[in-house]
């Protein structure tokens, strides 16, 4: 960033350019802070007039609200500006505004432009306010002057008040118009074809008469624009001596919240959150990281994702967020940033995401203490030190049937799902379904290796034998399926279907879907969803699958081959398990 003496420069030379305008104003005000909200900007607002004089608080263009001081005439603005910022009772990158993006005022109530009676610089004095050992500061303007009114300069004209711009100036209209997207080419200074055209890209998304050329007053509007992003931002550098980090960060939008490791956490309104990542790692951490990051809510599953031996970069994009991730292994330490915004803010935060990464540093030999941060802090499965992990809508239970990774399972928890996956991770598509018998096939995107593959069983089940269904109970909360024994009931369904067994057991709801195995590990039938609660409520422990020879039929007639089971002998309840445990998945199903 370059100095407010620059910008002091660059303010009297625009003046200067402007016959018959006075430089003096009748009235400005010091704009300490913006905000997104009318309840966030009041709090602010409130907050600074318990310890300060003049506070003011008007709606903004753009739709924030600005908290200001003010109004006071010009010379002595610039002077409590100083003066202000020396005794650290306003933020650094205040400025002096004119007023003219100002709307209706929210604080406190009255008209905009009625004038403040208190002298800022004498209330400072009364409160015994200096610097023991300095001189004043020397009041100097520290952001771009306001836009002047429209002004009728001929091309002829622009490019003769352009040519008494020094390099300097030169170079911050090219990194202004850089901002807003309008310039790619290098920062130089030199006005040649590439900065021809980004002016008149400028121009043309101003409504301005292309030229090609800024005129004056549009050079002070495109400053003007940018330091107010700036402002709004707040971009400054942070050093976290916790984390080993140092970058500059938008804390106009972000303040530090709290410590827990692996992250250092920075809180802003709604969905505005950034992390300080920092740990301890190796190749393989930094991989494990990778796939960690991907399942938090505040991290889009949409979005571009680059991943190297040493280093990645993860981009989300969904219809309420948008956030950008960069981490990278050096000297045995992870250390990365992760900011999220809300889709309204996208153009600012995309732009504070690139400063973040271009100013970002690792010092070496600090991680973060992985002991810091409160020991009461909310400790839950479904939370990765304090960010939600993603979770599907529901999930239940399946089987491996072939060789290629297809799984069977229930078709009633796959039905209004976004995707489906195996597991939480491998996508799967639905290759066959079947709503009367309850089936669904999912076939994997990606290749799987199954460690077992269903044998179903050749023949009738018999009456009261010994039964087992494997499935996830809990949703996966476990991590492994589990074994949930019982009996079969009868051959039929209540109501005499041919296709249904009637299993006395206790199951979960995550259960269905999954096999029901009998002493010899094969296949008897696939449990189905209880049946929905009517005008009766079945006992607890009654359940129905459907039974292997109509799940054989119809995946005949689909042209899918499975294997038949053996009369081999049964098997111990530790080798049963075993089986279970190898061809028994998740299945998940998510937005």
């Amino acid at each position: 960033m370059r100095t407010g003496l620059v910008i002091a420069v660059l303010a009297a030379m625009w003046m200067s350019l402007l016959p018959g305008r006075a430089l003096a104003q009748e009235q400005v005000w010091i704009q300490i802070e913006a905000r997104p909200t009318l309840s966030a900007a009041e709090d602010r607002a409130r907050a600074y007039a318990g310890r300060l004089n003049d506070v003011a608080g008007y709606r903004l263009q753009s739709g924030w609200y600005a908290i200001a001081l003010g109004p006071y005439g010009p010379d002595e603005a610039a002077a409590a500006l100083s003066r202000l910022r020396a005794l650290g009772d306003v933020p650094n990158d205040s400025f002096i505004a004119d007023g003219s993006r100002y709307r209706d005022a929210f604080w406190p109530q009255g008209q905009l432009g009625q004038r403040a009676t208190t002298d800022p610089l004498r209330a400072l004095e009364q409160r015994g306010a200096g610097i023991p050992g300095e001189a004043p500061v020397a009041p100097v303007l520290t952001v771009t002057p306001p836009a002047p009114p429209p002004a009728d300069e001929t091309p002829a004209q622009a490019r003769a008040s352009e040519r008494a711009l020094d390099r300097p100036a030169r170079e911050r209209l090219q990194e202004a118009m850089q901002w807003f997207g309008h310039y790619t080419a290098a920062i130089d200074g030199a006005f040649g074809p590439g900065t021809r055209r980004a002016m008149s890209a400028y121009q043309t998304a101003q409504g301005d008469e292309v030229t090609g050329i800024l005129t004056s007053a549009q050079r002070a509007r495109l400053l003007a624009d940018w330091q107010a992003d700036l402002s709004t931002l707040g971009m400054a550098p942070v050093v976290s001596a916790e984390t080993g980090i140092a970058l500059d960060m938008p804390l106009g939008m972000v303040r530090f919240d709290r410590l827990e490791p692996p992250f250092a956490h920075y809180e802003g309104d709604g969905a505005r959150k950034a992390l300080l990542i920092s740990q301890e790692g190796s190749p393989a951490g930094l991989a494990g990281l990778y796939e960690i990051m991907q399942t938090l809510e505040v991290i889009p599953r949409e979005g571009a994702r680059s991943r190297g031996e040493r280093s990645f970069e993860i981009r989300g994009a969904n219809a309420e967020i948008a956030s950008y991730t960069y981490a990278a292994l050096e000297d045995g330490a992870i250390k990365g940033f992760t900011l999220v915004w809300p889709l309204a803010d996208a153009r600012l935060m995309e732009r504070a995401a690139q400063m973040m990464r271009s100013s970002f540093t690792a010092r070496e030999g600090i991680v973060l203490d992985p002991a810091a941060g409160d020991p009461e802090a909310e400790q839950r499965i479904d939370l990765l030190s304090g960010l939600e992990i993603r979770q599907p809508l529901r999930a239940v239970s399946g089987f491996f049937i072939t060789a290629a990774g297809d799984v069977l399972t229930t078709d009633t928890a796959l039905r209004a799902c976004g995707r489906v996956t195996i597991g939480d991770e491998i996508e799967a598509d639905i290759r066959l379904a079947d709503a009367g018998l309850g089936l669904a096939v999912l076939s994997p995107r990606e290749r799987v290796a199954p460690m077992s593959v269903a044998r179903f069983r050749d023949g009738e089940a018999r009456l009261q034998s010994e039964i087992a269904v494997s499935g996830y109970s809990y949703a996966g909360l476990l991590g492994a399926p589990t074994l949930s024994f019982g009996t079969v009931a009868d051959l039929r369904g209540l109501q005499g279907e041919a296709e249904l067994n009637r299993l006395a057991v206790e199951v979960a709801p995550g259960d269905a879907g999954g096999p029901v195995l009998d002493t010899r590990g094969d296949v008897l039938g696939l449990l189905l969803p209880r049946p929905e609660a009517g005008s009766r409520v079945l006992p607890g422990d009654v359940h129905f699958a459907t039974d292997a020879a109509a799940i054989a039929g119809w995946l005949g007639e689909a042209g899918v081959e499975i294997a038949l089971g053996d009369a081999g002998p049964s098997l111990p309840p530790e080798r049963l398990a075993m089986l279970a445990g190898n061809l028994t998945v998740l299945v998940s199903c998510w937005e």
